[in-house]
Parts: C-alpha cells; sequence; structure tokens
C-alpha cells in the first residue's frame, strides 16, 4: 500500500504565500515531499515554483480546454468560441460595453461565415450543425437582451450554454481520429475520441470529461477501468488542500490494476500532447525531452483536472491510481506549473468541481459511470 504524506506546512505556505502576491511580491512555493513504502509515487511531488503570474490570461476553465483542445482548424468557430469566453472578465466588472463588443462578434461570425463554419462539417452532420448555429443565433439576442437588463445571473447561466452549443459544433467537426498509436501500446485500450464519467463520491456526484483526442492511451485505460467498475468502493488515499485528491489504490499487495483474465499487472506509458503537435509524445517527460517550453495540450490549469499517478523512477510505471489537481490560480498560476509535461493530464471535472473541496482521505468513489462516448473505448485485439 502506499503511504500518504502527511501535509506538514503547506497551509501555512499557502497562506504566506497569498499574502505575498497581495502586495505584488514573488513568493516560492515548496510542495510536499512524498513519501512511501515500497514504492516513491511522483504524483505531484516536490517542487520549487516561482508564483509569479504569467504574462496574458492563462485558460483556466476545463470546458474550454477541452474545447481548444480538440483536432479541428476552422477559424470562424474559434472566434466564436473566443468572443463568448472573453466575457468573463466583462460580466464580473460588469462592462457592458465590453459584453455588447463580445455580442457583435459573435453575432457577426453566425451571421456572415455560416458557409465557412459548415465547410468543416461533414455533409450526415450538416443539418445538425445548421440547427445549433440557429440555436446560437437566437442564444446570442437573448443573451444581448439579459446585458441590457443588467441580470448577471442570467449571463452566467445563457453564455454557458452557448459555450456548450459552441463546443458540440467543435465536435461535428472531428472527422476522423487524428493519429495512430505507436505500436508497441496497442495492447492496450484506446480512447478514441472523448467519454462523459459520472462519478459518485461520499460527498457528492462530479461529472468528468476524458479526452482521448490528446491522451487516447491514459483515457482509455480509465475508461476501460470505470466499465469494469474497479473504482467502485475505493478509498481516496490522499486529499491534501490546495494540492491534490488522489484515489485508485485497490485492497492488496499491488499498488494498480491487475488483469484478471491474464493475470498480468498492467502498466501505462507516459503520454502528453504538445500544444501543436500531430501526435503525443510517449514514454519521457518534457523536462527530459528538452522541451522545457513547451505546452502541454491538456495542462494542470484547471481547478479538478485529472492527472495519472506514476512511480517515480519509472515514467511508464502509471496503472490505475490518479489524481484530481485542486489548482488554484494564487497558489501555482497557470502558466508557470512545473506538473505540466511531467504527468499526464486525461480530462477535466466540468461540473460540479466543489464536490473535491469535500473530499477527505477515507472518503470513497460509490460508483463511477460511463453515461456518454463508451463506443469511442476500442479494447486490443486478442
Amino acid at each position: 500500500m502506499i503511504r500518504t504524506p502527511a501535509n506538514s506546512g503547506i497551509s501555512s505556505i499557502g497562506l504566506r504565500l497569498l499574502a505575498a502576491l497581495r502586495t505584488g511580491l514573488l513568493a516560492l512555493l515548496f510542495a510536499t515531499v512524498l513519501a512511501s513504502s515500497s514504492v516513491v509515487w511522483a504524483r505531484p511531488a516536490a517542487a520549487s515554483v516561482l508564483a509569479s503570474l504569467p504574462p496574458g490570461n492563462a485558460i483556466t476553465d476545463g470546458k474550454a480546454l477541452l474545447r481548444y483542445s480538440l483536432p479541428i482548424d476552422n477559424q470562424p468557430v474559434r472566434e466564436l468560441q473566443t468572443s463568448l469566453e472573453r466575457m468573463t472578465d466583462a460580466i464580473r466588472a460588469r462592462r457592458l460595453a465590453a459584453l455588447n463588443r463580445n455580442l457583435d462578434t459573435a453575432k457577426k461570425v453566425l451571421e456572415r461565415k455560416q458557409a465557412e463554419l459548415l465547410a468543416s462539417i461533414p455533409e450526415d452532420k450538416k443539418p445538425r450543425a445548421e440547427a445549433l448555429i440557429a440555436e446560437l443565433r437566437s442564444g446570442v439576442e437573448d443573451l444581448r437582451a439579459d446585458v441590457e437588463a443588467k441580470d448577471k445571473d442570467a449571463i452566467w447561466t445563457k453564455r454557458s450554454a452557448l459555450l456548450n452549443r459552441v463546443g458540440e459544433l467543435e465536435e461535428l467537426m472531428v472527422t476522423k481520429f487524428p493519429f495512430e498509436v505507436p505500436e508497441e501500446y496497442r495492447h492496450l485500450p484506446q480512447l478514441k475520441g472523448r467519454a462523459t464519467v459520472a462519478i459518485e463520491t461520499t460527498k457528492g456526484t462530479m461529472t468528468v470529461v476524458v479526452d482521448g483526442y490528446n491522451a487516447p492511451i491514459t483515457a482509455g485505460n480509465f475508461v476501460d477501468l470505470v466499465r469494469r467498475g474497479f473504482y467502485d468502493g475505493l478509498e481516496f488515499t490522499r486529499a491534501e488542500d490546495f494540492y491534490v485528491v488522489q484515489i485508485g489504490d485497490p485492497p492488496g499487495k499491488e499498488d494498480g490494476f491487475t488483469d484478471p483474465e491474464t493475470q498480468k499487472y498492467r502498466t501505462i506509458p507516459m503520454e502528453v500532447m504538445v500544444d501543436g503537435d500531430s501526435k503525443p509524445i510517449y514514454g519521457i517527460t518534457l523536462e527530459d525531452a528538452g522541451l522545457y517550453t513547451a505546452a502541454p495540450a491538456l495542462p494542470f490549469s484547471s481547478y479538478g483536472a485529472l492527472g495519472m499517478a506514476r512511480p517515480a523512477d519509472n515514467v511508464d510505471g502509471g496503472s490505475s491510481q490518479f489524481f484530481f489537481f485542486l489548482f488554484e490560480a494564487e497558489l501555482t498560476p497557470a502558466g508557470r506549473n512545473l506538473m505540466d509535461g511531467r504527468y499526464a493530464v486525461f480530462g477535466y471535472v466540468t461540473e460540479n468541481n466543489e464536490v473535491l473541496r469535500e473530499l477527505k482521505q477515507g472518503d470513497k468513489i460509490i460508483s463511477a459511470q460511463v453515461i456518454q462516448g463508451a463506443e469511442n473505448l476500442v479494447q486490443p485485439a486478442l
């Protein structure tokens, strides 16, 4: 069994760091040093993080990260997406002029670039795409009325609904799985697309979306284990404020999953898609590959990012244990997170991530179920 280290000092460090940030100073965050009995598991581990805010506005919304990481190339739909996402700061500050400018941009894309939007849609999916565009045009006008009425709650709700429609439109643009997994890993389950999983815990139910477009083996392994009921009844073995909540260590001497049919212990490789690349990098961290400034397509910049746990001395030693990263912008600013590229992200919590704040060591997953996308799981040929 893996020993969960005490969370000595993390909260006090966090408080000091927050104070330093509020006065405009740089602060140093030293993450908890991990210890274990027989195996050292390099879940998010000891690292010094320079907590200076990065330039620009890094994306911290899991749904937005999933939209941007789709393997599509359609500039108008990205323009539409960005115009709606940029409303966030304006909503908080109640800047009506900025909100209306964003809505003007969205309206222009939907009215003037419909042909370009549809150009990326397969013929059999165009009726659905046309219906979505019509819904978006109507929704933009409804949202404008809420802006004029200064109804902040309605603005948040309707903008979120519109972005969900944009995401659905973007997913229609994916015509095929964009690459082949290397031959040496084809004995493992693969997720060729995305899947949505409902995770019921003793503190509430969360929804996660796992991404096979950018992490087909890591996501495929997870979905396969969910369908087997592997996680049902397991305890969270680690829960640290501002850091991680971890689960997946089964009863017994093994630290991961043993296939009951073959009696073989399953391990999966380190798998990271660099933003802009056409296929993931396997078997090495981005740091060890010399890609010090490369950004992963799926970063740890969202609260509730799903990361794969692995032994410290074996990047290809992950199995069943995974963690939810409790990203806090003030403690680990997006764009300066040393976990990116050192651990594999394979999805995000998209609904009810507040449950993570309540989970403690000893809480359990009651059940995990694939509620959408199970057909995208490809099992290896025997």
